[in-house]
């Protein structure tokens, strides 16, 4: 009698996680939209058109633009793409039929994550492909910065994408999710910096996950370092939806 199969490795089986992951991404009409199509969009509405007033201290349209742009890629990758995918996995029994495999509930969770980066250096490329035709001319010194604050920004949205999808019925996360998005996208102060909202928001947003990854991307782009306050805020977020997602997410 031969011996069953032995599980592949454990990199080999996160890795063909990833990749699903992101195919799963990349193959969606609508995931497509929201995470490539309409932060390009923005980016050259914004440029290209007057209708939006920017205080650009000195800077162009297009430099102040990218840098809450590519935060605003992030946020719609590792947090609306994630929630919504990851809370009808829980809906349709898919969570906890991976998480009986050799893959593991660690495995799925990571193979998740690797997805999430691999999606968001197409929209990079994409995103800044399209600002260079548009003028863009950024520093490559400010590049390890940029991967710090991509890096902390998927972190501390990942962790709210599964707090909500493990906890809200899917329909609910599919309304929530995209509710958020369009919340912190116009008050938020990813796209622009927070000191040109009105009123309390301008105070409000630098302390949001979403003020904070817009302040660090302006910051490591536009200046070459991220301001120290808006990385304490990611990684206050960060952990403390961490903790929730792991307190209170079901898998079923």
């Amino acid at each position: 009698m031969s011996a069953a199969p032995a599980a592949a490795p454990v990199v080999r089986r996160v890795a063909a996680q990833a990749s699903f992951e992101t195919r799963a991404i990349l193959r969606n009409g609508e995931q497509l939209l929201v995470t490539i199509v309409l932060p390009v969009l923005v980016l050259f509405a914004l440029v290209r058109t007057s209708f939006v007033d920017l205080g650009t201290n000195g800077f162009s349209r297009v430099d102040l633009v990218t840098p809450g742009v590519l935060a605003l890629a992030v946020m719609s990758t590792a947090f609306t793409s994630q929630a919504i995918a990851t809370a009808f996995d829980r809906r349709n029994g898919v969570l906890r039929l991976m998480a009986t495999t050799p893959l593991g509930r660690s495995g799925l969770l990571a193979g998740k994550v690797l997805g999430v980066l691999t999606v968001e250096v197409v929209q990079v490329a994409v995103i800044c492909g399209v600002a260079v035709a548009l003028g863009w001319r950024p520093e490559l010194g400010a590049l390890p910065a940029v991967v710090g604050t991509v890096l902390l920004g998927t972190a501390a949205f990942t962790a709210l994408a599964l707090l909500l999808a493990g906890t809200l019925r899917a329909e609910g996360v599919l309304a929530v999710a995209n509710l958020v998005l369009v919340l912190l996208t116009v008050g938020g102060g990813v796209l622009l910096p927070a000191q040109q909202l009105a009123g309390p928001l301008a105070h409000v947003a630098v302390l949001l996950p979403s003020g904070a990854l817009g302040e660090a991307m302006r910051g490591a782009l536009l200046h070459g370092a991220v301001p120290p306050f808006s990385v304490v805020v990611l990684l206050a977020w960060t952990a403390a939806l961490g903790a929730g997602a792991a307190r209170l997410f079901r898998w079923h």
